[in-house]
């Protein structure tokens, strides 16, 4: 797992207002939705993406089929995607977004490649981590420790 600084992870979590989650579950109990969901509750404004669901309301938002179909400036790409689909995500949404901050892979999502293209344009990058686990450690926010202790309170 890449090792990153607690401030690094900290100082793209406080920076970023508008998220948009590539791979956005409608189902509760799917990482993926209960993620954005906590993403939402803390006061980012996450855009879904699932062309499986678009059309269909999410957090107050709009389902997108694509990050090219977000017309607001995204400050970070949350993927929720196996790795081998990382690297055409990567690349729309550096088309897509010329302000975008920060691509962020979940964990077990990894792409070397694609990361590297990020960086080359001055984004930074985050692999096989959650940031809601990293919202959770670094603001305090975990009580009994551990992954267990997040999904728990993410369904309050």
């Amino acid at each position: 797992m890449p090792d990153y600084s607690d401030e690094f992870l900290k100082g793209i979590l406080e920076q970023t207002k508008v998220i948009a989650v590539v791979g956005v579950s409608m189902n509760p109990v799917r990482p993926s939705y209960y993620v954005a969901r906590y993403l939402n509750l803390k006061g980012y404004t996450v855009i879904p993406v699932n062309p499986g669901h678009a059309g269909k309301q999410l957090f107050g938002q709009t389902v997108r089929a694509s990050l090219s179909e977000i017309s607001e400036p995204v400050d970070m790409v949350d993927i929720f995607r196996r790795s081998e689909a990382v690297p055409p995500i990567v690349e729309e949404a550096l088309g897509a977004f010329p302000s975008l901050k920060t691509v962020w892979m979940q964990i077990g999502v990894e792409h070397s490649e694609a990361a590297a293209k990020a960086e080359e344009q001055g984004v930074n990058v985050v692999q096989n981590r959650c940031p809601k686990i990293e919202y959770q450690r670094l603001f305090g926010e975990l009580r009994m420790g551990g992954f267990a202790t997040g999904i728990i309170s993410s369904k309050l």
